[in-house]
């Protein structure tokens, strides 16, 4: 039977672009799936497509059981969506904000104005209520976009990057209100470039790269498929970096990783605790001095490299440029079934 969220043979290109190239995702109700992929994969485009503002050149959508291409003012009814970019009225106060959008949902005046003071305290913004948004920093918008897309709890929801400017106490509030509402019964596509964000809080994982599915899994499925463990260490004298490369291929059952700002050296190994102290005999003889060492499990930094070859913060493709950041503002900014229906034209 298929999840909360499903998408067979999702197909999406923008002239020669191929953004989505017959990708298949399947959420089953009350879980978190998290999109990963570098910038450009292909994220964006599919939510996107599940949450109406594109529609799909080729495939199958349902949300709560309801065809997206065919039915797309009921999906916009059961969903909420919090898009890359936050999208607020500059000119309403933060408790405007929440207000309007309580009333797009058809919430009653009063209604609205419980719902709003409840978020505002939630998100920690009730300092900030009366103040227009326009004064507000960037982190503050970030949150008082989060917030809105909640006011209705909806059965589905939709987070492209929701913690993108968000400060790590901000962020970890964050969490735990996702957490609560995945308890709740909520579904949720959770798409981020913090991979210690998809491990989590996300029950499944999906890697897209260039409009594919690439790997899915549970977290520590996609970890068992990297393999082994990594010896990680750190050189006191940038200098001597060279050297500890040269000790590390030694060992190493694979490539080892140079990072030359912080001086940390990290390559796959097998042989645990044993293996580590022959390594620091050997740096040791080649006159490298060491800050740190230490041996450790795959991350899902590493899952990501090892699949797509490169790291999460490669540029962008045109892909991501096609329907424009203005697009995503537009749901956000109407996240009822009325203030998404003005947007029609943007397709």
């Amino acid at each position: 039977m298929p999840g909360a969220i499903h998408a067979e043979g999702l197909v999406k290109a923008f002239g020669d672009v191929r953004a989505l190239d017959g990708v298949d995702i399947d959420v089953p109700e009350g879980s978190v799936l998290g999109l990963l992929g570098p910038n450009g994969a292909g994220k964006t485009t599919a939510v996107r497509c599940l949450t109406t503002l594109l529609r799909p050149d080729k495939g199958t959508v349902t949300v709560a059981g309801i065809d997206v291409v065919k039915r797309p003012h009921d999906v916009r009814r059961v969903i909420g969506l919090s898009g890359q970019f936050a999208a607020v009225d500059e000119y309403l106060t933060g408790r405007e904000n929440l207000e309007m959008v309580g009333r797009l949902y058809q919430l009653s005046a009063k209604a609205a104005k419980v719902r709003a003071a409840e978020l505002l305290e939630q998100f920690h913004l009730d300092d900030a209520a009366n103040r227009t948004a326009k004064t507000y920093s960037g982190g503050m918008r970030r949150r008082l976009d989060l917030a809105a897309a909640l006011v209705v709890s909806p059965p589905v929801m939709f987070m492209d990057e929701p913690t993108t400017g968000l400060d790590p106490r901000n962020r970890l509030q964050l969490w735990g209100v996702i957490q609560d509402l995945v308890k709740g019964g909520t579904t949720l596509l959770l798409t981020t470039q913090y991979l210690e964000e998809a491990d989590h809080l996300a029950h499944n994982i999906c890697v897209v790269d260039r409009g594919k599915v690439i790997a899915r899994g549970t977290s520590d499925q996609l970890k068992a498929q990297t393999g082994g463990e990594r010896v990680e260490l750190v050189v006191h004298e940038r200098d001597h970096l060279r050297a500890a490369a040269e000790v590390m291929r030694g060992f190493g059952k694979g490539e080892t990783t140079v990072v030359q700002h912080t001086r940390k050296l990290t390559v796959p190994v097998s042989g645990g605790a044993k293996l580590l102290a022959e390594v620091i005999r050997e740096l040791d003889t080649r006159g490298v001095e060491i800050d740190d060492i230490g041996l450790r499990r795959p991350t899902l930094d590493d899952v990501f490299i090892s699949l797509t070859g490169h790291a999460a913060e490669e540029e962008e493709r045109d892909e991501e440029d096609e329907g424009g950041e203005d697009g995503a503002r537009a749901v956000g900014s109407g996240r009822g079934s009325a203030g998404v229906d003005q947007k029609e034209s943007l397709r």
